[in-house]
């Protein structure tokens, strides 16, 4: 088991997507933030089906900056309940996990 976490987070826009990427590895709340262009996101909103384009956010981190980390993306994020799930990384390559905990 590792302290790694890989949070999943969505952008309305790629500029958006940016400003958080960057804000939250500025911040070491965040060792890495890859944006991923092209995502499709379905959902039900208020009782009305959308379906919007969007930018995903896999944001890597440590589990003792996740209550930090989510408290700042909230806050940096335009929708009002922002996508924010938060996975343990079970593995990985041991230093790549090791350089994730010493930029946060």
């Amino acid at each position: 088991m590792t302290d790694a976490m890989l949070l999943l987070s969505t952008c309305p826009d790629g500029a958006t997507a940016a400003r958080i990427a960057r804000t939250l590895v500025e911040e070491r709340l965040a060792a890495c933030v890859n944006r991923v262009g092209g995502a499709v996101s379905v959902y039900r909103w208020r009782g009305e089906l959308h379906e919007d384009s969007e930018t995903l956010l896999l944001i890597k981190t440590t589990r003792r900056n996740l209550d930090a980390l989510q408290t700042r993306l909230v806050a940096l994020h335009p929708h009002e309940i922002p996508e924010v799930i938060a996975l343990d990384v079970a593995g990985g390559l041991p230093a790549y996990l090791e350089w994730l905990a010493g930029q946060v």
